[in-house]
């Protein structure tokens, strides 16, 4: 390991699986998830692509959602997967700042995604004769743009810098992906000013964002209590907490290993809630809101319904 540090300018990902069959069970775990999530997340961008009921701005920001999802898990597991099977756990200077650039811009994005779905459900539910106005197609379009655009400028900005920084002999970086904080704890200079802008920028794009989440959807059960209906009531709750679960499982793990101070951080912990917002959630999200959306299920039956009657028609023809 030292006589490979010395003579390359590698880096060394000591990865998630321990060589244990602890390690291959884990393996054919993350392996199981990354496959559910290509389905999962292919299979939503497909079905709104397709139903026409779904063709709400709503849905359009889900699908946005989905595809971001569908790269995020992408960045991170093949890689993995790669690593394990072959034994190379090495990674190029250039190759490990791509992976560092895509995971951030994804998850940059995916944080103001979020709080775009909420301003969506914010604005149906407490403005709903202002919804066709204020959440326009062309919005929609200006939200996911801004949200990548964002997430890129910021990426750009820390990638750039953990490529220029001076690292020491040791190449191994203790995670299963280039997280930037991660490489820090390589590098042969004093980063606190650094770290003071990664905590500066985990506070403005995950807590302000939670900040107006938790904000909105607090007028919005404030709305949701004051309805009549008792179906309208029912529904609109199904649609906050089919939302605030997704925020759930993606801001708390990201946020308590973003702006906690190094001293209180450990690889093994940092490894372990990484798989959280990198593997779990691109898998649960399409889950949750299939499983807890009425109309995404009922898209889910005609389309089933559309195959079988091809199928009967095609046998009937042959």
């Amino acid at each position: 390991m030292e006589n490979y540090n010395q003579t390359s300018t590698d880096f060394i990902l000591l990865g998630l699986f321990p060589p244990s069959r602890i390690g291959l069970f884990v393996f054919t775990l993350i392996v199981l998830i990354f496959l559910m999530a290509l389905i999962g997340n292919l299979s939503m961008i497909l079905l709104i692509f397709l139903d026409t009921h779904l063709h709400t701005p709503m849905y359009f920001l889900l699908s946005q959602l989905s595809l971001i999802d569908l790269n995020y898990i992408s960045t991170i597991v093949p890689k993995m997967v790669y690593d394990f099977l072959y034994g190379n756990m090495s990674i190029s200077f250039i190759g490990c700042g791509i992976q560092s650039f895509f995971f951030l811009t994804l998850a940059v994005a995916e944080a103001l995604l979020l709080t775009s779905m909420a301003y969506d459900r914010y604005v149906a539910i407490c403005f709903p004769l202002h919804y066709p106005i204020r959440i326009s197609k062309r919005v929609c379009v200006l939200m996911i743009t801004g949200s990548w655009m964002i997430g890129s400028i910021n990426s750009c900005a820390h990638t750039v810098y953990a490529l220029h920084i001076p690292y020491c002999k040791s190449r191994a970086i203790n995670h299963f992906f280039c997280d930037v904080p991660a490489m820090l704890t390589l590098a042969c200079r004093d980063t606190w000013l650094y770290e003071s802008t990664v905590f500066l920028s985990s506070t403005i794009f995950l807590v302000f964002p939670f900040i107006g989440i938790a904000c909105s959807y607090g007028r919005v059960l404030l709305a949701v209590y004051r309805m009549q209906s008792a179906e309208g009531r029912k529904k609109a709750y199904s649609t906050c907490s089919t939302h605030l679960t997704v925020v759930t499982f993606y801001y708390a793990p990201f946020a308590y290993t973003y702006l906690r101070p190094r001293s209180l951080r450990s690889p093994t912990e940092d490894k372990v809630l990484a798989v959280f917002y990198t593997i779990l959630t691109p898998m649960l999200n399409p889950i949750i809101y299939s499983l807890r959306n009425k109309e995404v299920m009922g898209a889910l039956t005609r389309m089933i319904q559309k195959i079988f009657s091809m199928k009967i028609q095609t046998n009937v023809l042959s």
